[in-house]
């Protein structure tokens, strides 16, 4: 009965000792999500002033206009049997044997 109790105590203080919550285990869940929104990704980056409306406007056209690669993926997309050759070869592959314009000799 003795030995139960000094055990009991001991398996308490160690329980207190390595389950207790330092400052810095807290720090990291000041975020709700370890993930960030993409256009509050990069607000710790400042851009000068004289070239904040140049970036605002690179930025829009960078939005309305797609890469090739992703031009490429839209079609394939859209064509059943390219799609389906796509998962197991990828989207490059698929797009040259479905739609890239065959060498004849």
């Amino acid at each position: 009965m003795r030995t139960f109790i000094i055990l009991a105590l001991l398996s308490i203080l160690a329980m207190a000792a390595f389950c207790y919550e330092s400052h810095e285990s807290i720090e990291s869940h000041e975020f709700p999500s370890p993930f960030l929104n993409r256009r509050n990704a990069n607000t710790f980056i400042r851009t000068p002033p004289e070239n904040r409306w140049n970036s605002y406007i690179q930025e829009r056209i960078r939005e309305r206009t797609k890469t090739p690669q992703e031009l490429q993926r839209e079609v394939c997309e859209d064509y059943n049997p390219c799609e389906r050759y796509a998962m197991r070869h990828g989207y490059t592959a698929a797009y040259k044997r479905f739609f890239e314009p065959r060498r004849v000799k």
